[in-house]
């Protein structure tokens, strides 16, 4: 089977979108074959605040950050995502010659999520159960359909929500979407583009980019600054799933997927685990899913 390379695109405002099309759209006519997930966080700002909606982050017990979704950011965070963020993206790869294709997770069912009943977090200092948010892990995914447009030398472009159990959309982090995608199609490599040039060991300071990070294969990860926490925490999950390599890597660079490809990013390894062949987290593919 051929290799497949996974691109998360941040939202970060920082991030290059058209230059990561760029680089993609040159890899997909020599013939590679790249999914494109991405996420919307500076869209998913500026349009909360054009329709009035409160935006918040809960942090966990262990320092990572993550959004809010209550039942109206959600439908922010759906309108931004598939109405100003994928269009953005489809539109330059089709401009580029490339057969582009955009879904959320609810198009085929390709993403299926289980409902988090309630999510942790410190609050005023005190540890809460946040029962009103709207937010799930993906737990499936369909494999089947990304292999019919990679087959066809087309792009998926892929950002949540996806689909719940109770057949409901929930959003879901798109850097462990990403991950997600990355350990079921067991990709080559999966790349997350960031307003950053990898990890870095002093999150003010860019020159103390790490070469590599090793994460434990349970608990916090060893960087949470700098919005890093969750990026780690959906490596690992990729390297867990199946993916055989994960990069974290500066998407406002020119050519950024190619360099980081090169070297120029930070590699992630889990420490002191020969788990890349252990695929107990992995999502389950539509046919895995089926057989049981």
């Amino acid at each position: 089977m051929q290799n497949t390379t996974v691109v998360k695109c941040g939202g970060n405002a920082a991030v290059d979108p058209l230059a990561i099309c760029e680089d993609i759209a040159a890899m997909t006519h020599e013939g590679d074959r790249i999914a494109l997930v991405h996420g919307g966080s500076a869209d998913i700002e500026n349009l909360a605040h054009r329709m009035n909606v409160p935006t918040r982050r809960l942090t966990s017990p262990d320092g990572v950050s993550a959004r809010h979704t209550d039942a109206a950011t959600l439908e922010v965070v759906h309108l931004a995502l598939a109405g100003l963020a994928k269009p953005r993206l489809v539109a330059a790869l089709v401009d580029r010659g490339v057969s582009a294709v955009g879904l959320t997770g609810l198009d085929g069912g390709l993403l299926r999520a289980r409902r988090k009943s309630a999510h942790r977090a410190i609050v005023d200092g005190r540890k809460v159960l946040v029962r009103d948010d709207h937010s799930g892990r993906v737990t499936e995914v369909n494999t089947a359909l990304l292999h019919t447009l990679l087959d066809a030398g087309s792009v998926p472009v892929i950002s949540p929500p996806a689909l719940a159990e109770d057949g409901r959309p929930v959003n879901t982090d798109a850097d462990r979407a990403a991950a997600a995608v990355a350990g079921a199609l067991r990709a080559e490599t999966l790349v997350l583009l960031t307003g950053a040039p990898g990890v870095l060991a002093d999150p003010a300071d860019e020159s103390s980019v790490l070469p590599v990070c090793a994460v434990p294969p349970t608990g916090a990860p060893p960087h949470v600054g700098g919005g890093m926490g969750l990026k780690l925490i959906a490596a690992r999950e990729a390297l867990l799933g199946g993916a055989r390599r994960v990069l974290i890597a500066d998407g406002r660079r020119p050519d950024p997927v190619r360099a980081a490809l090169a070297g120029h990013a930070t590699e992630i390894v889990i420490a002191d685990e020969p788990a890349a062949t252990d695929t107990t987290d992995r999502p389950a593919t539509a046919g895995e899913e089926a057989r049981r």
